[in-house]
């Protein structure tokens, strides 16, 4: 399927948003997901489907001070 990542388009097999962060390396990290604008919490990302054309946006955490 053809999904928007943190803007830009990528091809990804999904089919969950948990799917397409063990695929990007990212499925035990400590992220921040949006889909399609609103935030979407790490325990609903196993069951949240993408479909073509979605915008999702990962952020990880920074330190900082």
């Amino acid at each position: 399927m053809k999904i928007t990542l943190n803007g830009a388009p990528r091809d990804l097999t999904g089919p969950s948003v948990q799917d397409v962060l063990t695929e990007i390396g990212l499925g035990t990290a400590k992220v921040a997901t949006a889909l399609n604008g609103a935030f979407l919490p790490a325990a609903a990302r196993p069951e949240t489907t993408l479909s073509d054309g979605d915008a999702l946006e990962v952020v990880a955490p920074m330190q900082g001070g």
